[in-house]
């Protein structure tokens, strides 16, 4: 059986690699700096996969506990539903400890169950277009670096060479990555508090 590489491993050797190769190609600052940019880029890949697969976890449970509730006004036993694979055994096995105690239709507490988790996500997913303001600042900021170089290269000079192969070029270079870093951890905290809200 194949094992899984684990996404924290991967980032970290990819950011190794990148290093080494900006390291090889333009010196320890260009290593530092690419490798910090792979570092970066990589974990937001890998916590934006985190999220849709929870997102496609969810729901495949929302779906299920659908299925669920139309299963039971088909007339299936409930000890088959709840014990199902894959299927909410908490939720189910809660609903149906309440549709017991309460004697409330064990399909539509699963239904209204159902529904809630659907409203929730479309709260979400509004509260998530309204911080789409916040990210592309994020990637405008992620984008300012490169778009200096360019202009430097576009009016005739070697910035890269300044930024990279010089002391104070370097200081900059150095300075201006954690100011960015700080930049886009402020980003994803407006981001997190705006979630919250």
């Amino acid at each position: 059986m194949a094992r899984r590489l684990d996404p924290g491993a991967a980032v970290g050797g990819g950011a190794v690699l990148c290093g080494a190769i900006g390291l090889a190609l333009g010196g320890p600052v260009a290593g530092i700096v690419v490798a910090v940019y792979a570092t970066l880029g990589g974990r937001a890949l890998v916590r934006q996969r985190q999220q849709a697969a929870v997102a496609r976890r969810r729901a495949r449970a929302l779906d299920e506990l659908g299925a669920m509730a139309a299963d039971l006004r088909a007339g299936l036993p409930v000890a088959s539903i709840v014990d199902s694979p894959g299927a909410l055994g908490d939720r189910a096995g809660a609903a149906l400890a309440l549709a017991a105690a309460t004697g409330a239709p064990l399909a539509d507490l699963l239904d209204r169950m159902e529904a809630d988790g659907r409203a929730g996500d479309r709260a979400t997913a509004v509260a998530a277009a309204q911080r789409a303001g916040v990210r592309a600042t994020a990637l405008l900021l992620a984008g300012l670096p490169a778009a200096g170089i360019a202009l430097g290269y576009a009016i005739g000079v070697d910035p890269l060479h300044a930024l990279l192969r010089t002391p104070l070029g370097a200081g900059c270079s150095l300075g201006a990555l954690a100011l960015q870093i700080a930049g886009l951890a402020w980003s994803a905290r407006l981001g997190r508090f705006g979630a919250a809200a």
